[in-house]
């Protein structure tokens, strides 16, 4: 049960993830670059951090060790002075200028502004007190930072700035730069404070890491951008067979003689490319194979037919004469159908420019020869040619008008343009057809009229030709019942650009 319902939140996180990937194969080849990318170029940036801040750390604590010690020797001298003679070696001190410590004897404790946290401090901190209590034995060692702006530094509180240069700024100051200033006191005697103010040599050591800084961001971008590209050009090289592959699948049903595929690509693409051609052969010689043998079989029954008709002519009985000449038309019927509908179904011509007004009108004229009734109604602005196979197409129209006027009497042509979409609706004024039989007419030799005499004729294969011959030209028919009376055949046929769109 818990498998099954894991199983369920899954196929739906699945089906949540594939609404917003792209469609296309390279749409998503480029996602996935992208997220290999970012996730690459954080893992590194991690590592890359973690091995800095080690790195910075490692060299702070021996830094602050090493100046620890210093202080400590510092602060050892200055213990073992006598008390009179301090002042006198701290003014010599001040007045030589350029020391390493700047060292002060107070009466008291200075209060400093102290600043930065982190590890980088408590690195710091942690030494400089460890060692001080270590080198004095003073359990009260005072460690702080302080900005060089803030600091003081007498008795009388100071100000740093305020000192003359050779006093302290020389040796607590790094301008353009603003370090923090490392302040140690400790306690020498009752209202004696030993105070020592140092820079520890790196710039700013409470800056941290940004992750999102310009340099990483610029860099992180170029890296991107060029993964992007390159992929891009793989990709595309990797996908155009394919997509060759797949307009050549959609053109198939159109033209079994097109060019066959070249077979080149990775090996993968290259074996389909030549299944594909193999395929393409095998459908085209089936094809063949299948219009010699109606051929053949039309052939063969024409001598037979036409003997069996020599002798029902010379039958004495009128209506056995009738009769048997009413089943040979029918069997005639029945194999010309059949043998027209292989025909109908092989579209082995060059693509050209049509005009369907002037088709429409020649059949128009030839249904009317015949009695039929055929009405165009007259658009307003002349329809380009259209790019079809012309016999072929003449053949759906044929079968389409001719269907019209035989079930409804009466046909209404109107010819649209809707963008690049052509659309010819036929009406007739016949009893329609029953909604539920609508797609079955389009079905080899189904007539819903029932007769088969020669007098209705039919052999039910006229829309199942047209239909595929309209496919074949990327459009189709469709089937509808008049909201008045009659059945409602529209046929769209989209235009191609070239003639080898076909």
């Amino acid at each position: 049960m818990r498998y099954a319902k894991w199983a369920n939140a899954r196929r739906r996180l699945s089906r949540r993830i594939a609404r917003w990937l792209p469609a296309s194969l390279r749409g998503r080849f480029v996602i996935i670059m992208i997220a290999g990318v970012l996730v690459a170029q954080g893992a590194s940036y991690a590592l890359w951090t973690s091995q800095v801040r080690s790195s910075h750390l490692a060299q702070l604590d021996e830094l602050s060790t090493n100046m620890a010690f210093s202080i400590a020797s510092t602060m050892r001298f200055f213990r073992s002075l006598p008390v009179e003679y301090r002042h006198i070696v701290l003014d010599q001190l001040r007045n030589m200028g350029g020391t390493r410590f700047f060292v002060s004897v107070n009466e008291r404790r200075l209060a400093i502004d102290d600043i930065g946290s982190g590890p980088e401090k408590e690195v710091v901190v942690n030494n400089v007190r460890t060692v001080l209590t270590q080198q004095l034995n003073i359990d009260d060692v005072i460690v702080e930072f302080s900005r060089p702006e803030n600091l003081r530094v007498l008795n009388n509180e100071v100000l740093l700035y305020d000192l003359p240069p050779r006093w302290g700024q020389h040796s607590l100051m790094m301008e353009p730069l603003s370090p923090p200033i490392l302040v140690v006191q400790l306690e020498l005697a009752p209202d004696t404070w030993l105070y020592v103010a140092t820079l520890l040599g790196v710039p700013d050591i409470f800056s941290g890491y940004r992750w999102l800084s310009e340099e990483r961001l610029l860099v992180g971008l170029l890296v991107l951008l060029s993964v992007l590209a390159l992929s891009l050009l793989g990709i595309t090289s990797v996908t155009r067979p394919l997509a060759r592959l797949s307009r050549a699948a959609n053109q198939l049903g159109d033209d079994l003689d097109m060019p066959p595929l070249k077979e080149n690509g990775p090996k993968e693409v290259a074996a389909t490319a030549a299944a594909f051609n193999r395929m393409q052969r095998r459908i085209r010689e089936q094809i063949e194979e299948r219009e010699r043998l109606f051929s053949a079989i039309s052939h063969d029954l024409k001598t037979p037919l036409t003997r069996m008709r020599l002798r029902a002519e010379m039958l004495d009985d009128d209506y056995q004469r009738e009769r048997f000449c009413a089943s040979l038309d029918e069997l005639d019927s029945l194999v010309k159908g059949a043998l027209a509908s292989v025909k109908g179904l092989d579209l082995h011509e060059e693509p050209t420019p049509v005009v369907l007004e002037s088709l429409l009108e020649e059949l128009a004229e030839e249904l009317s020869l015949q009695g039929a009734q055929v009405t165009i109604e007259k658009t307003r602005q002349p329809i380009a040619p259209l790019i079809a196979k012309p016999l072929a197409l003449k053949r759906c129209l044929t079968n389409l008008l001719e269907n019209a006027v035989f079930y409804g009497q009466q046909a209404d042509v109107q010819l649209l343009e809707q963008g690049a979409v052509v659309t010819l609706c036929i009406r007739d004024h016949g009893p329609g057809i029953p909604e539920e039989q609508l797609g079955r007419v389009f079905s080899p030799f189904v007539r819903l009229e029932p007769s088969r005499s020669r007098y209705t004729g039919g052999s039910g294969l006229g829309l199942g030709i047209a239909r595929h011959i309209a496919r074949a030209h990327g459009g189709d028919i469709t089937l509808a019942n008049h909201a008045e009376k009659g059945l409602l055949v529209t046929l769209t046929l989209p235009r191609q650009e070239t003639i080898t769109d076909l």
